[in-house]
């Protein structure tokens, strides 16, 4: 449940203390109605009443710092014991959101759910040198050139080395998962100047789903030039 001592109590405690009241005057006329006992009901109308018999004594006209004391006591056991009966509350499916509302009981928020990236990163080879090539990564939807789109993660980066890029995945060498935008893929030192690697990627969310992957781009070892797939 979200944290009620900041979404569901008022600040000011005359506020609190009217909240209180109404809180205790629903669940104590029909408790079942929101998945509680009539004991449970009672024992927080008994924490409400010492909450505002406390409060009472914190006139200014004759307010002590023992007085606020017990005020502060009061007020910390009566949030304990709504946000345990708020949670019971919540958890039972018969009791309507009108009827939360009613209590004071702010409604839970639902997360938006993560998409699934829809676009496939635009896919840059920086520069080459030696077997090491750099990548850079970035939002192929947008006319900047730097950045993931939002809610993706990261990306996954795949290589092939050969002639011509192969249409099945499984081909492919996984280079592994980033969350950068510019990262190196090193190749064994035992490929031939000149010889001819691709790379292709996509990306993913926080829950780790993939979006398509973007066209093959090519480029040669050791100094090669960069050029897309046909």
């Amino acid at each position: 449940m979200a944290n009620l001592t900041s979404t569901m109590f008022p600040k000011n405690d005359q506020a609190l203390l009217a909240w209180s009241l109404n809180f205790s005057t629903l669940i104590t006329a029909t408790p079942t109605a929101y998945g509680l006992t009539a004991a449970q009901a009672t024992a927080y109308a008994t924490v409400h009443s010492t909450f505002a018999t406390a409060l009472a004594a914190c006139d200014p006209n004759s307010r002590n710092k023992s007085a606020v004391a017990t005020k502060n006591t009061a007020r910390t056991n009566l949030k304990t014991q709504a946000k345990a009966l708020a949670s019971i509350i919540n958890g039972t499916l018969t009791v309507t959101l009108a009827q939360k509302i009613a209590l004071g009981i702010p409604p839970r928020a639902t997360p938006s759910p993560i998409p699934v990236p829809s676009s496939s990163p635009a896919l840059e080879v920086g520069t080459v040198t030696g077997w090491t090539v750099k990548l850079k990564l970035h939002d192929s939807t947008s006319g900047s050139k730097r950045g993931k789109p939002a809610g993706v993660s990261g990306a996954s980066v795949f290589s092939f080395v050969g002639a011509t890029p192969p249409n099945d995945m499984g081909s492919w060498t996984f280079q592994g998962n980033t969350g950068k935008t510019v990262i190196d893929v090193v190749f064994d030192n035992t490929n031939a100047p000149g010889t001819k690697v691709w790379f292709t990627a996509f990306w993913f969310n926080g829950r780790k789903q993939s979006g398509p992957a973007c066209a093959p781009v090519s480029t040669n070892l050791q100094g090669g030039s960069v050029s897309m797939a046909a």
